[in-house]
């Protein structure tokens, strides 16, 4: 008997220890779970296209990011930082966005870019790239979306301004002289160009030129007028060299005659005779007119037509009977000379200067 409650006392205590062990399991195992449920974190994770939740134990989204296998380049986006701690009170979102590739050309030079941005405008910008005010993208716009793989072309432009010059000719003035002979010319002043300024506007693209747009011009120097006198006397020269100046030239029939009995009806002890009309002496040099077409005392030169020699230099001393309209008497010295002469063709000019110097009178009057 006593056995059999020594062995009943020992059951009971085996049955006890048993029963707290398993208290204290429970107990283990309900303050576990209440501190898992209590440290576990949930976070939602927008890559692209996809949407992933994910509960876990992390303390930051980079080691929940990891657990989940997603990894995250540095050029892809991300909503938050890495290292940002993770709450179990409420839901966390992160949201990726995974760059893109796009190629920039840009002075002669071509780049891979990875891009995550959602223009060009902001992907340029974000290469470091600085647009000047006058730089475009090539068929496209700043603003346009940005395309896995596109090409985005930066063109440089700048504008400079351009400045030509160009001669103005100058303007000549012509006044006419009355004392100088025809065809003489002579400069008072002496012209002189001015210059005209013109300016354009050069576009250059990638430093080559694609347009010149005219601006506007103006006159830097103003020209100078050239003042020409011209000669208006008619004149010829001589086949004695002489410069004639003249004032009217006639065609005539010229005739000779001398101081003989023959020509002028007096004998060398008549009074009058060897004496013209005029009163001046008879010799060569003058010359019988109609005072209707050269008036007496006209100084003139009588030019003969043809090879023969000019008669010369003579002055409208003497008048005769048969002297009328076209026609003159030529004076010479010798009867010989008269009956070689004949009769010929002549241009008389009027002589411009009537007082000229190499006309004496008073070799003429007796």
């Amino acid at each position: 008997m006593g056995n059999l409650m020594l062995g009943y006392a020992k059951r009971s205590l085996t049955l006890r220890r048993v029963l707290i062990l398993l208290v204290v399991m429970l107990i283990s195992v309900s303050v576990g779970y209440s501190v898992f449920n209590g440290l576990k974190k949930e976070l939602r994770i927008i890559d692209g296209d996809s949407v992933i939740r994910v509960k876990t134990m992390s303390n930051n989204v980079g080691a929940a990011l990891k657990q989940a296998g997603i990894t995250v380049n540095s050029f892809d986006y991300i909503s938050t930082s890495l290292s940002t701690k993770l709450s179990a009170d409420n839901l966390q979102e992160v949201y990726i966005k995974r760059a893109v590739p796009v190629h920039i050309h840009l002075e002669g030079r071509t780049s891979e870019v990875m891009t995550h941005h959602d223009t060009i405008g902001e992907t340029i910008k974000a290469s470091g790239i600085e647009m000047g005010p006058l730089d475009r993208i090539d068929e496209r716009n700043s603003n346009d979306p940005i395309q896995a793989g596109m090409d985005i072309k930066i063109i440089r432009v700048r504008e400079e301004l351009l400045t030509e010059k160009e001669s103005i000719p100058y303007n000549v003035i012509q006044t006419p002289d009355t004392d100088m002979n025809r065809g003489e010319k002579k400069v008072v002043q002496v012209g002189e160009e001015g210059t005209l300024e013109k300016y354009f506007k050069l576009t250059y693209e990638d430093g080559r030129i694609v347009s010149k747009s005219f601006l506007t011009e103006k006159v830097a120097v103003e020209p100078t007028v050239e003042l020409v006198r011209i000669g208006t006397v008619p004149n010829f020269t001589t086949s004695r060299g002489d410069l004639v100046r003249y004032s009217k030239v006639l065609e005539m029939e010229a005739t000779a005659y001398t101081a003989s009995f023959k020509d002028t009806g007096k004998h060398p002890d008549h009074p009058e005779f060897g004496i013209c009309y005029t009163g001046m002496k008879a010799r060569e040099g003058i010359i019988a007119v109609d005072p209707k077409v050269i008036p007496l005392y006209t100084r003139v030169y009588v030019d003969v037509l043809g090879d023969i020699k000019d008669y010369g230099f003579a002055i409208a001393g003497d008048i005769g009977s048969g002297v009328k309209g076209n026609q003159i008497d030529l004076y010479f010295d010798t009867q010989e000379a008269v009956d070689k002469w004949g009769r010929k063709r002549v241009k008389v000019y009027i002589l411009n200067e009537q007082d000229d110097s190499r006309w004496k009178e008073t070799d003429y009057i007796k």
